[in-house]
């Protein structure tokens, strides 16, 4: 039985068959630059700028349009009751079994 030949196919076949995937700096740049472009026509009012901001409990993409002047979110997408969902849905969950029997006392039977 000959293994080097066995190992020499397997040499020659590809080893990345998952295209490659697109820059992400330069959409990050992209998308900077169109923000930018955005906040400089005052769409969203004189005082009022667009921002992305990612979600540090749930790491999730966060739209605010806010006050420059008094850092007020005036709107944002997801709303923070989402979010807070989100976060919560994260947290690991007791045991139901677990937590009822903690309500027991030790002389308790079922």
């Amino acid at each position: 039985m000959d293994i080097t030949a066995v190992n020499r196919s397997l040499q020659t076949a590809p080893t990345n068959t998952n295209p490659v995937p697109v820059d992400q700096a330069a959409q990050n740049r992209e998308v900077v630059q169109a923000v930018k472009a955005l906040n400089g026509t005052e769409m969203f009012g004189e005082d009022n700028q667009l921002r992305f901001q990612k979600d540090p409990q749930t790491g999730r993409m966060v739209v605010k349009v806010v006050n420059s002047k008094t850092n007020e979110v005036i709107s944002q997408i997801p709303p923070q009751y989402v979010l807070a969902l989100a976060a919560d849905l994260k947290q690991p969950k007791a045991n139901p079994e677990v937590a009822a029997g903690a309500d027991k006392s030790f002389g308790e039977m079922d």
